[in-house]
């Protein structure tokens, strides 16, 4: 393993630049995967990372000694704890990162099978949980439209828990790009006359279209949809939050296409 014990090294400057801003992550097409959860997930799935910072304080730890002799040891970095909390976003964390190329996959030829479309969804948190309730009810495709938080910055991929490995995310995607690509019916929620979700029928596949926080779903989208659907407040909110709004429509789509197979089975 190097060890690195100067904030002068060439490296460690790089990282220390990528960690403070989400547009040089972006620009570079690199992301920094904090903690063992992540690393452990991102191995799993996509190999060798471009490299691996470690404390010295981690590597006595059980979890992150296996994380470590999952990786070619050229890979490996070494820091001392002082040094590296100058990278880590995470307050306690547990010193290891992974510094990785983006997984960037090309736009399906069609879309026939269930997705999530971010129609600018700004807030980080919001992007990482919506990602995470995706990756948790069988959805294969996110569709990140121009104005959505980057899917790749560190906030998102702590909020997603490992669910960008689950999923294939596709990001600045104009929606006449995306439309003219979907063999199935648009779905998006509606707080105006719109038909209750769980009087919907959503037990075939569907293109979920969360909107911006404020403003809403854009025009293209509202002029190719389908289903408008909203979700029953009894307790009288105006509305909800579009992370948890999210979840209550995938798992109700769950539910209906469950209960289908079930019927089916019969």
């Amino acid at each position: 393993m190097k060890a690195i014990t100067s904030r002068d090294n060439p490296l460690y400057k790089r990282l220390k630049v990528l960690a403070g801003s989400t547009h040089q992550q972006r620009k570079s097409g690199h992301a920094l995967l904090e903690g063992f959860h992540l690393a452990s997930a991102y191995l799993d799935v996509a190999g060798q990372p471009e490299t691996c910072v470690v404390t010295e304080g981690a590597l006595r730890h059980d979890e992150a000694q296996a994380i470590v002799a999952r990786i070619d040891e050229r890979r490996i970095v070494t820091l001392p704890d002082a040094l590296f909390g100058q990278l880590s976003n995470v307050v306690n964390g547990v010193g290891m990162l992974l510094l990785v190329e983006k997984l960037d996959l090309p736009l399906p030829e069609r879309v026939t099978h269930g997705c999530v479309v971010l129609d600018g969804v700004q807030d980080a948190g919001n992007v990482g949980s919506i990602l995470r309730s995706a990756a948790a009810a069988g959805i294969g495709h996110v569709f990140c439209a121009p104005g959505t938080a980057y899917a790749w910055s560190s906030k998102v991929l702590r909020s997603a828990m490992g669910a960008h490995f689950l999923l294939q995310i596709h990001e600045d995607i104009e929606a006449p790009t995306l439309i003219q690509l979907l063999d199935v019916p648009v779905a998006i929620t509606d707080s105006h006359g719109a038909e209750a979700i769980y009087e919907t029928d959503l037990s075939g596949p569907v293109a979920w279209v969360f909107g911006n926080e404020g403003a809403g779903v854009s025009q293209p989208w509202r002029d190719a949809v389908t289903y408008r659907v909203t979700i029953p407040q009894p307790g009288g909110m105006e509305s909800l939050n579009v992370a948890a709004a999210a979840a209550v429509c995938l798992f109700e789509q769950c539910r209906q296409q469950r209960g289908k197979g079930a019927r089916t089975a019969r």
